[in-house]
C-alpha cells in the first residue's frame, strides 16, 4: 500500500458534501487525512453520509451543517476544530454560489450572495486558521478559483468572473506574505468540471459555449487529484485542464478574437451535469 501524504493531519474543506469538495474530501481522507466538511446543503450531507458507509476511509470524514457566509459560523466551526484536535494542516475554501445572468438582469442580491459565499467565506475560514498555522510554521491552504477570473470572453458572468477574480489576486497575494513562514497558499484555477450542482441547479449547460462541446471536461475526482498533487509539489498555482494557460496567452493577445471564437456556434449541446461519478481509492 502507497504512503498516506496526509497520515495524522487535520484538513478542512468547505463545500465539501457535493461534487469537487466531495470528491476532494474522500480523497484526502484516502490519503489519511482526518477531514471535516462544512457545508450548508443538509440533503448533500445526508446522501454524502449514506456514501461513506462501508468505504475505506468512513469515520475520517466528519460534517458540519455550516453557511460559510456567515462569519459566526466558519469561526464557530475552524476554531473548534483546532480545539479537538490541536491543529489546521489543510484548509480547502471551494464552497460557492453561481448564478449566471447579465448585469441588467441578476437581482442586486444574487450578486451579493456571490461575492458573500466564495470571498467573504474564504477570508473568515482564512483568518481564523491562519494564526493557528503560523504559530505551528506548517499548513497549506488551497482556494479554487476558475479561468472565469482570468479569461473574460463570455457575457452573463460578471459576478461569477468577479469573484473567482478576487480569489486568485487574494491567494496570490497570499501566497507572497507567507514565504518563510512554513505555510503555504494555493490557487486552483479550474475549466468546466461536469457532475455537479454546478450545472445540476445552478447554471444551465446552455450557457456555455458551443466551444466547450469539443475541449476536455474535468470530474471532480481528476481536480480531487490536482489538489493532491499541489498539496505534495506546494506549487502557487494549478491550472486544470491543461490547455488553460494556452487560453490565457491567447485572451493577452488578442482578446476580441478569442471571444468571438468561443461565441460562435451557438450554446453548448453537451449536458455537463449528465455525468455520474465515483471517487475510487488510489492506495494500491
Amino acid at each position: 500500500m502507497t504512503e498516506q501524504i496526509l497520515l495524522g493531519k487535520t484538513c478542512l474543506v468547505t463545500g465539501g458534501a457535493q461534487g469537487i469538495g466531495w470528491a476532494t474530501a474522500q480523497a484526502l481522507a484516502d490519503q489519511g487525512g482526518d477531514v471535516h466538511v462544512c457545508d450548508i446543503n443538509a440533503e448533500n450531507i445526508a446522501a454524502a453520509q449514506a456514501e461513506l458507509a462501508g468505504r475505506l476511509w468512513e469515520g475520517k470524514i466528519h460534517f458540519r451543517q455550516c453557511d460559510v457566509s456567515a462569519r459566526e459560523q466558519v469561526e464557530g466551526w475552524v476554531s473548534g476544530i483546532h480545539a479537538a484536535t490541536g491543529r489546521i494542516d489543510v484548509l480547502i475554501n471551494n464552497a460557492a454560489f453561481a448564478r449566471w445572468s447579465s448585469v441588467s438582469q441578476m437581482p442586486v442580491d444574487e450578486m451579493e450572495r456571490t461575492m458573500a459565499v466564495g470571498y467573504n467565506g474564504m477570508i473568515y475560514s482564512v483568518k481564523i486558521a491562519l494564526p493557528f498555522m503560523l504559530a505551528a510554521r506548517q499548513g497549506h491552504i488551497i482556494n479554487i478559483s476558475s479561468s472565469a477570473g482570468k479569461l473574460f470572453i463570455s457575457k452573463g458572468n460578471a459576478a461569477y468572473a468577479a469573484v473567482k477574480a478576487a480569489i486568485d489576486g487574494f491567494t496570490q497575494t497570499l501566497a507572497l506574505e507567507l514565504q518563510g513562514s512554513g505555510v503555504r497558499a494555493t490557487v486552483v484555477r479550474l475549466g468546466p468540471v461536469e457532475g455537479t450542482d454546478f450545472f445540476r441547479k445552478q447554471v444551465p449547460s446552455t450557457q456555455m459555449p458551443r466551444m466547450g462541446d469539443f475541449l476536455p471536461a474535468l470530474t471532480p475526482p481528476q481536480v480531487a487529484g490536482g489538489i493532491l498533487r499541489a498539496l505534495r509539489t506546494r506549487q502557487a498555482s494549478l491550472d486544470l485542464p491543461a490547455y488553460l494557460p494556452f487560453m490565457y496567452l491567447f485572451f493577452t493577445l488578442a482578446p476580441g478574437l478569442l471571444s468571438k471564437l468561443v461565441s460562435a456556434g451557438g450554446p453548448a449541446q453537451k449536458d455537463y451535469g449528465a455525468l455520474n461519478w465515483k471517487y475510487q481509492s488510489k492506495r494500491k
